[in-house]
């Protein structure tokens, strides 16, 4: 089993900054793409970013040259640098990971609990 947990959300104005962060710990052989995803309220979950083992990314037009994403391999941590945010970013931010628990596993799907952002003046 695999446990995601997220950090890093917040109450920030528009304009501001936040940093997400979440750790992936438990029974991990390798982690290949991670990323975030985002649900506001009445709305389905939708992509904010991906970034896979070999540190491709991807982003969804909306953040494009807003948010960038990262990760650390050692640590087993994805995170999501959130610049000039808008009201309309505001919802919940869950981190997404796929895992294998060994060499010749398959690769399973987990999810993070969610962080609330919420961006208001």
């Amino acid at each position: 089993q695999v446990q995601l947990v997220e950090s890093g959300g917040g109450l920030v104005q528009p304009g501001g900054s936040l940093r997400l962060s979440c750790v992936a710990s438990g029974n991990i052989f390798s982690i290949n793409t991670m990323g975030w995803y985002r649900q506001a309220l009445g709305k389905e979950r939708e992509l904010v970013a991906t970034i896979t083992s070999g540190d491709s990314t991807n982003y969804a037009n909306s953040v494009k040259g807003r948010f960038t994403i990262s990760r650390d391999n050692a640590k087993n941590t994805v995170y999501l640098q959130m610049n000039s945010l808008k009201p309309e970013d505001t919802a919940v931010y869950y981190c997404r990971a796929v895992v294998m628990h060994g060499p010749t596993s398959f690769q399973y799907l987990y999810w993070g609990q969610g962080t609330q952002v919420t961006v208001s003046s």
